[in-house]
């Protein structure tokens, strides 16, 4: 059976991002890294959170944009802002929505697990208020959610 690998491009700063995703996450593997004739890596395969991925140093022809992103489901508030805070910092961008960019321009979404389980919970009108929540917020408040929930 086939396997479907997400290939992310980066300019020449692909093992800085492995040590910025390893300082992250707990779990980081680097199952395998090319290099060049130089010795400055070419491709890479990496497993963070059990989510294989193919990193490759491919110059500056592509950027990233927010077509594509990686979904993080936090456990709670402290992981949010841990996770929000690594991954914005030295030139990272806030956005909108639990969204964010890194320094080298990935997006991710940083999500607590309680929203999800806010919106499952409830009636039309609770899920309608977290909902309305959630757009006024950069950075996901899972007090705020709940607080919105309960009306």
């Amino acid at each position: 059976m086939a396997v479907i690998t997400p290939f992310l491009w980066f300019d020449d700063d692909l093992e800085e991002a492995i040590e910025l995703y390893a300082s992250v996450f707990d779990d980081v593997v680097v199952h395998d890294v090319s290099r060049n004739p130089d010795g400055s890596a070419f491709i890479a395969e990496v497993e963070i959170a059990g989510q294989r991925l193919k990193l490759l140093n491919g110059g500056p022809a592509f950027r990233f944009n927010e077509a594509f992103s990686l979904f993080v489901e936090c456990d709670g508030q402290a992981e949010v802002d841990r996770c929000w805070d690594a991954l914005t910092a030295d030139g990272g961008e806030e956005s909108q929505c639990g969204w964010l960019k890194d320094r080298f321009g990935l997006s991710w979404q940083i999500v607590p697990r309680q929203f999800g389980e806010l919106m499952a919970a409830g009636d039309a009108e609770q899920a309608a208020r977290v909902m309305a929540a959630m757009r006024t917020m950069t950075r996901f408040d899972v007090a705020a959610l709940q607080a919105a929930f309960d009306g």
